[in-house]
């Protein structure tokens, strides 16, 4: 699986993610459920919505010697 998502996105997703999810189980409105979806996509560290934009944060010299091989195969 290639990763799209940055460090530093990785990071402000998951602060995000706790915030919202946070205020939503303590009785905020629903939408602040999305939070969830921050929470996942910081985990994995791949955006569903940026493969669909074509939108990368992560550079190319940070992937991971993983995602080189797999692209070889």
């Amino acid at each position: 699986m290639r990763c799209n998502v940055a460090l530093w996105d990785r990071i402000l997703r998951f602060i995000l993610g706790v915030i919202l999810t946070t205020y939503a189980v303590a009785g905020g409105p629903f939408w602040a459920y999305i939070g969830i979806y921050g929470l996942m996509t910081a985990a994995w560290g791949l955006c569903p919505a940026y493969l669909f934009f074509r939108i990368r944060s992560l550079k190319d010299s940070h992937r991971s010697n993983y995602d080189e091989d797999q692209q070889q195969n």
